[in-house]
């Protein structure tokens, strides 16, 4: 079955599930992430203060005085077996993009300004994590701290790994650091014993993606140089570390094979590459790079079960996907994608051409997808492998969808209800290791959230 047929079969299936027809050619104008409004927080327990000097970590600068429009909770939402508790875990993060779950039942917390926080025993200690390197990050921008993980042996080596925006040393490429400024994604790793800094700080890559400077000094980019980074983290069963690296908004970098950008990368825990990668004795390709023809690749995650790679990623005007990973695919932005560049025109091959991956669920008009997870907990077994992913946008998006397979594990559909009364860009929804929904508020005044079942009523 060609990609094109199949994507008819799915958006058919889909409508006779959902009593829902799916436009193709549709999509709301502007773009699918945009940075909510506000700048990065100020140190804690204040909304204003000084900015960080230039190329300094922790992020602290004065920006707008947003409104914290969250509420303290608790609420319950739903009805019958779709009943479901919300309750605040912790609010007072600027945000919070990433989130790990230690051993003893505290949360590790990136905020995007450039803090690394820690949520002991449900408290938020309030202050951030020292030790870590020099980050770029201005307001209203995407780069910053992003993704965060723990080692598979992290119990026994205390090794933790994080993804943020690095910027160039040569002072000539960023003139002026917000509006001008080369950086690219990076991944460092660190050892954390617990308490208030880190040590054996260190990159384990610098991917190479140094050369964006948007559209005044790229003709090719389609939008500022300071969004579409990604990136989320992952370690398979095998000890390798999974990273996702946006395009940086010159959509032709995703199918170079000559930069990391738009790509998924495979590395062992020490940043090296594995000798069995997809490219490695391709020399026209770089050896890290598992997977290309991406976006703006937002959420990673092992299915539970199958041990398949699951992504998700945003298109521009429509066509955000989950993609299944498989080693050395295509995924085909540009050339191919179920949305319209911003131009109104189609993708450059169309919606559909041999040769690169098709989506197993896709949005059209797009919600802005960020975080993925899929559900394998004891607390909720009605959503067992069903899949979770945030949503960012504003009248199309603001809530958790969760999306349901069947037995041969096509989609056949999904709820957009989930948290859409909080009206909040949701950045990453995870499942804990105690089996509750955990979820991050991608605002100034930040949160994270717990979902957990709810209580019924005279019990």
């Amino acid at each position: 079955m060609n990609r094109m047929a199949s994507v008819a079969l799915r958006v058919g299936g889909f409508a006779a599930a959902c009593g829902a027809f799916v436009m193709l050619s549709g999509g709301s104008v502007g773009l699918a992430q945009q940075p909510a409004a506000g700048g990065q927080a100020p140190p804690a327990g204040q909304r204003g203060g000084a900015a960080a000097a230039p190329g300094q970590g922790g992020g602290r600068g004065p920006g707008r005085a947003e409104v914290d429009t969250l509420g303290t909770g608790p609420w319950d939402f739903g009805a019958g077996a779709a009943r479901y508790h919300a309750s605040i875990v912790t609010k007072g993060l600027d945000h919070p993009w990433g989130i790990a779950f230690l051993p003893d039942g505290d949360l590790l917390v990136t905020e995007r300004p450039g803090r690394l926080r820690v949520i002991r025993k449900g408290v938020l200690d309030p202050t951030p994590i020292s030790g870590l390197p020099a980050i770029w990050s201005n307001p209203g921008q995407l780069g910053g701290l992003l993704d965060v993980a723990l080692h598979p042996n992290f119990a026994q080596n205390r090794l933790i790994y994080f993804a943020y925006s690095k910027q160039n040393p040569d002072p000539a490429a960023c003139p002026e650091r917000v509006n001008n400024c080369s950086a690219t994604l990076a991944v460092g790793r660190a050892r954390w014993d617990g308490g208030s800094s880190l040590t054996d700080v260190r990159d384990i890559i610098v991917t190479k993606g140094y050369d964006q400077g948007g559209p005044g000094n790229n003709k090719k980019s389609v939008g500022p140089a300071s969004g579409s980074f990604g990136s989320r983290l992952a370690f398979d069963k095998a000890g390798y570390l999974f990273v996702t690296s946006g395009e940086r908004n010159v959509p032709d970098e995703a199918q170079d094979p000559q930069t990391h950008n738009g790509k998924i990368l495979r590395l062992k825990d020490d940043g090296s590459v594995p000798p069995d990668n997809p490219f490695v004795s391709n020399k026209a390709y770089l050896p890290e790079i598992y997977t290309l023809g991406h976006r703006n690749p937002l959420g990673l995650y092992f299915h539970p079960v199958t041990g398949e790679l699951w992504e998700s990623e945003e298109g521009p005007q429509g066509g955000d996907e989950i993609n299944i990973i498989k080693a050395g695919k295509n995924y085909g932005w540009p050339e191919v994608g179920l949305g319209r560049h911003y131009t109104g025109e189609s993708m450059n091959k169309g919606f559909s051409a041999p040769g690169y991956e098709e989506p197993i669920v896709f949005w059209v008009p797009a919600i802005a997808i960020s975080g993925l997870s899929i559900y394998d907990g004891d607390k909720f077994p009605q959503w067992k492998g069903q899949a979770f992913v945030g949503a960012l946008r504003a009248g199309t998006g603001q809530f958790v969808a969760r999306v349901t397979f069947n037995a041969k594990g096509l989609p056949t559909g999904r709820d957009h209800s989930m948290l859409a009364d909080l009206k909040q860009r949701i950045r990453e929804v995870k499942p804990g290791p105690d089996g509750y929904l955990y979820v991050l508020t991608d605002q100034t005044f930040g949160a994270v959230l717990r979902i957990e079942p709810a209580v019924e009523s005279g019990k």
